[in-house]
């Protein structure tokens, strides 16, 4: 029973440390970079026609948007170029 105890106690630090992970990941600074999206994979803005979230039509699409690490949007290159913290045509 005790080491039983002592497994399931060492089971929740570890889920709530992967839980603290987590909500330190979701507390760092981001910024839109756009022209680095997978179709359908972008956060916002994807120009004319269309809604926001999920609806560019085609990888790496100037004008569509997703939310990385402050400070590394100009860092990320695509077969189209590095990524651009204004849209591109």
């Amino acid at each position: 029973m005790k080491h039983s105890l002592s497994t399931a106690a060492a089971a929740l630090a570890l889920v709530l440390s992967a839980g603290a992970a987590h909500a330190d990941e979701a507390r760092k600074p981001t910024e839109k970079c756009y022209g680095v999206s997978l179709a359908g994979h972008n956060d916002c803005a994807a120009g004319a026609g269309t809604s926001c979230a999920a609806t560019s039509k085609t990888d790496y699409q100037g004008d569509a948007w997703t939310l990385v690490a402050k400070g590394t949007c100009t860092t990320i290159k695509t077969p189209k170029g590095f990524g651009s913290l204004t849209p591109r045509k």
